[in-house]
């Protein structure tokens, strides 16, 4: 069998938390590299985002929300299978720094199939790779029209060897992306995304709309260029915030405004480098950025509307994760999944619906790559100790900064993480290892293969394990 060995549940759906009984429409609207300080209601002072302004007035904004992982790959794969990347299984047993879900990992579009639910991707994929088939299509989706990967990594195109392909399912449409089309992606994103729910308003759908902006090298059509306060930065956000606008007024036209549930979130903080310059996003007043497991790196904005059921006008600090979507929408379209299959999603649903203010989750765990590098519960965040640049990391790593010893920060008081109270709270700091410890244990961690991670393939499990361990005795002389 290729997934898990209980077959997904579908019960008649009765209704979570009181909501309809109808199965909702879900749509994900995931940007790259937008920063939390990058939207108009979280704070940006020179980028206008009316539309993404008026879904938090019409529904609820996380100022507590994180990603899987502070970098675009593994924070993919972490919202399309409910788990941490330490937690996913990769081909030939590997874990990689960048996550390559291996093609038995359960996905949100094969949980919604069991449903009946129609799926398309549109934009950018990257939570597979071509040599193990783990492209969309492979993992439950309809309908793909997008990239498999990202861009490039250098602020112009121009600067750079990587050429994306553009695809329509399993046919190349553009064999190299050069900036001609890079300008052109968030429109034609657009375009398709209306045309796909047209075309399914009668039964149930799920549309992950995942843009590759603002992701450098960054493209903007014409219509918006050189029209934002906040730069070639602000066009391209504003462009974005357009496309929402054309989602929302889609649903309204169609009379599905009050059966879809739609999420816009960013798959990890801003890109924020020398030479990206001006290129780069904001996270204010977060610490930190894309890369690091600083605040500014995995804490993102996130909005959820679903209007008569998700109440309005509402900003929560309770701790949310994209990891959550999975069971969520699971819930939402009664789908069971299978018994044997751990995540690390919780069901959002009693809080979106108002029953509770509470998270589901009693901590966040920061892992960066394989590293994990903090945890947090309500209130305190402890940072670990880490090396600077660690050469294990190779390219990865040259974004990571050194922590000498163990730092305690008070999120409710100091989200910017400025003044380490680790001194004057040693209670906290014991109990938050405690976590570290146990977490370490069941996840793994980068020299500790957990307990409760996946392994799919026949073989030793993680067999780069021991380079990692070689050079951490190295340090340790």
């Amino acid at each position: 069998m290729k997934k898990w060995n209980h077959v997904l549940l579908v019960l008649s759906f009765t209704g979570a938390c009181g909501v309809a009984a109808e199965k909702p429409n879900i749509i994900v609207f995931l940007t790259d590299d937008q920063g939390y300080n990058d939207v108009g209601c979280y704070g940006s002072p020179d980028i206008r985002t009316p539309n993404f302004d008026r879904m938090a007035a019409e529904g609820m904004r996380f100022t507590s929300a994180y990603v899987g992982s502070p970098v675009c790959g593994p924070s993919r794969s972490a919202l399309m299978t409910g788990s941490y990347p330490i937690r996913i299984a990769e081909p030939g047993n590997r874990k990689a720094l960048h996550t390559i879900p291996h093609t038995r990992e359960l996905m949100i579009p094969e949980v919604l199939k069991q449903a009946g639910y129609t799926s398309a991707i549109l934009g950018k994929w990257h939570a597979g790779d071509a040599k193990t088939k783990g492209y969309p299509l492979d993992q439950g989706f309809d309908y793909f029209f997008g990239t498999p990967k990202y861009n490039g990594v250098t602020k112009l195109i121009g600067q750079s060897k990587v050429r994306a392909p553009l695809m329509r399912n399993r046919e190349v449409v553009v064999e190299a992306i050069e900036q001609k089309e890079m300008d052109q992606l968030t429109t034609w994103y657009t375009g398709e995304a209306v045309k796909f729910i047209t075309e399914n308003k009668d039964r149930p759908f799920f549309l992950y709309l995942a843009h590759n902006m603002p992701h450098v090298p960054l493209g903007v059509s014409d219509k918006f260029r050189g029209k934002s306060k906040g730069g070639f930065f602000g066009d391209v956000i504003e462009e974005l915030d357009w496309s929402m606008g054309e989602i929302l007024k889609t649903l309204k036209q169609l009379k599905l405004d009050e059966n879809t549930l739609v999420v816009f979130v960013s798959d990890n903080g801003p890109w924020i480098e020398e030479e990206i310059g001006d290129h780069a996003g904001h996270a204010d007043p977060l610490r930190g950025a894309k890369m690091k497991s600083w605040e500014g790196g995995p804490r993102v904005p996130f909005i959820v509307r679903w209007p008569g059921t998700v109440p309005a006008g509402v900003t929560t600090d309770a701790i949310a994760t994209t990891m959550d979507l999975l069971p969520t929408f699971a819930g939402l379209a009664g789908s069971a999944l299978p018994e044997d299959l751990e995540i690390d999603g919780r069901d959002l649903m009693p809080l979106l619906s108002g029953k509770t203010d509470k998270s589901p989750h009693a901590y966040y765990h920061y892992y960066c790559y394989t590293d994990l590098e903090a945890v947090r519960d309500a209130r305190w965040k402890l940072v670990l100790p880490r090396t600077a640049k660690p050469k294990w990391m190779g390219w990865w790593g040259r974004m990571i900064d050194e922590v000498k010893s163990p730092e305690l920060y008070d999120l409710d008081s100091d989200i910017g993480e400025t003044v380490n109270v680790a001194a004057q709270h040693p209670e906290v700091v014991e109990r938050l290892m405690k976590e570290v410890g146990r977490a370490s244990a069941e996840l793994g961690d980068a020299g500790t293969i957990g307990s409760g991670a996946r392994f799919f393939d026949k073989g030793k499990k993680r067999p780069g394990i021991a380079k990692y361990k070689q050079w951490k005795a190295k340090q340790g002389k």
